[in-house]
């Protein structure tokens, strides 16, 4: 017979480690690529049945999206949106979007939430609708819609009334940045949301701003005639910004889901093994028929040959390096260094650690070894100074030989009128098509995305290097670099490449680099 101390002392697991074991049991990589599979189709028949474009918000919006089907990406974060935290990203202003909005009378956004007791990110029900209307009122100042402010109906008025306050502030941010920002705007953003428990109101006769609450109507309702009304005008006096919330909300725990995990797509570092987006849907069939024993090696081999055949296709060192980059993407951010050129600059960032003393191959290229991830971001800061300089020798050394080029063929063209030093730069290139003149040299950065290490590099340039107007400066001169010059700087970067997302790592290496300059 036990004794007291047996059942005072028992190894039997307890009812939590239970749970906390059958839930792990659950949150499998298998489980997690049928859900958002699901989750998938669900966002894919609402983009359908809108026929408005399919836009994915990153960073882990395209899991739910195929990129068959994505019309874009954005980046709104949730963490702009958290309460009493309410912000306006002037780092993330994704105005790109509003071409694509106006051509489409709208757009359909998707992303998830895994936690969220509303069933709806942060991002979705605060973060857009503040971004809808600091954009109202900076595109469309004179519009009387303008300023309304739009929120799921499930926040309380007190919200409502207190980002109502903050948006003042929040224009006045974006217009420090002093962009030319977008024209083809002509109805005011509203935002409206969906979710796989709700569907879109039929289109009103006459649109109020009461009209912002969610129906409860079935998805079977939208069948027949009445989804080719879908098709149609949602909203007379509005564009219509569909916030879809891709995953369906769980009530209480994934185990009682049959396998179903709320916001799958969340928290990919603990268990995607290096799956990407672009990968998963490359190979959903072969994935989703996998049995959970298979998936981890399958998923390893896919990856691996991911990666090789990106290796393969990626420039080494030297002159192969320099003839390889020119058939790489690119992203024009500036006309004044982004003209078809005789000869380029090429600032490599490369994933792994090399000394400082083996960077310089050339006098046209550099290759800078950073590392990964944030390591990366960190030894930028101390990498921005040999970059700096070797892209400003690189200038000087053009523009010598520009220089002396264009003095040599205007001597038979003293009769011609010259630009001036203000004008504009496509002036220039139009004055001058009857002279031959050198063009302008061309910096290009490369970095394994092309998205967060090359744009906190280019940002760094721009400042660096470059006046307001685009001019180089002297190298005597004395630059003066402000956290406002960056933060305009940056938002000029990012709307002219928006798929850019320099980290906030990258930022704070640049900020670091610039203000500290001196010393």
């Amino acid at each position: 017979m036990p004794s007291d101390d047996d059942n005072l002392f028992s190894n039997q697991p307890s009812i939590s480690s239970l749970l906390t074991q059958l839930r792990r049991s659950t949150l499998t990589p298998g489980n997690r690529l049928k859900s958002i599979h699901a989750d998938a189709s669900f966002v894919a028949q609402k983009g359908k049945r809108r026929n408005r474009p399919l836009v994915a918000n990153e960073r882990c919006g395209s899991w739910y999206i195929p990129p068959v089907k994505k019309d874009g990406s954005a980046y709104f974060k949730s963490t702009d949106g958290h309460e009493r935290a309410w912000k306006f990203s002037t780092r993330r202003l994704n105005l790109h979007l509003i071409d694509m909005i106006e051509e489409n009378d709208g757009y359909v956004h998707s992303t998830f939430t895994s936690f969220n007791v509303s069933g709806m990110p942060d991002a979705l029900s605060t973060t857009i609708p503040i971004w809808c209307t600091v954009l109202n009122l900076a595109l469309l100042p004179s519009h009387p819609l303008s300023s309304n402010l739009f929120l799921p109906p499930y926040l309380p008025a007190s919200t409502h009334s207190q980002i109502t306050a903050l948006i003042p502030s929040f224009l006045s941010s974006l217009k420090e940045l002093n962009l030319n920002l977008p024209t083809s705007l002509t109805k005011p953003l509203r935002p409206l949301w969906i979710t796989q428990d709700s569907s879109l109101p039929p289109p009103p006769s006459s649109p109020s701003p009461d009209d912002d609450e969610e129906e409860d109507d079935d998805d079977d309702d939208l069948d027949g005639d009445e989804e080719d009304e879908d098709r149609g005008v949602i909203f007379q006096d509005y564009r219509p910004v569909i916030c879809c919330t891709a995953s369906r909300r769980v009530v209480g725990s994934e185990v009682d889901e049959g396998g179903y995990i709320q916001g799958a797509g969340d928290d990919t570092e603990n268990w995607a093994m290096g799956l990407t987006p672009d990968v998963f849907w490359a190979n959903a069939e072969t994935l989703l028929s996998a049995s959970e024993g298979q998936l981890p090696e399958l998923i390893v081999k896919l990856v691996q040959e991911a990666k090789a055949a990106k290796t393969a296709a990626a420039p080494s060192s030297g002159d192969g390096a320099e003839r390889q980059a020119s058939s790489l993407p690119r992203k024009h951010l500036t006309p004044y260094i982004s003209q078809p050129p005789n000869k380029e600059c090429l600032i490599l960032l490369t994933e792994t650690q090399t000394p400082k003393e083996s960077w310089l191959l050339s006098p046209t290229l550099l290759r800078v070894g950073l590392g990964k991830h944030k390591t990366a971001s960190r030894n930028l800061r101390l990498a921005l100074p040999e970059i700096c300089s070797f892209a400003a020798k690189f200038l000087l050394l053009r523009e010598t030989t520009t220089n002396n080029t264009n003095n040599t063929n205007n001597t038979n063209n003293n009769n011609k009128q010259q630009p001036s030093e203000d004008s504009d730069p496509v002036s220039d290139d139009t004055n001058t098509t009857t002279t031959t003149t050198t063009p302008p040299p061309q910096i290009v950065v490369a970095c394994d995305s092309g998205r967060d290490l090359s744009v906190g590099v280019a940002l760094a340039l721009s400042c660096y290097l470059f006046h307001d107007k685009g001019r180089v400066r002297a190298p005597d001169e004395g630059p003066s670099f402000t956290k406002t010059l960056v933060k305009m700087r940056l938002g000029a970067v990012m709307t002219a490449y928006p798929e850019a997302n320099p980290s906030r790592s990258t930022l704070q290496s640049v900020n670091s680099f610039l203000i500290d300059w001196r010393s």
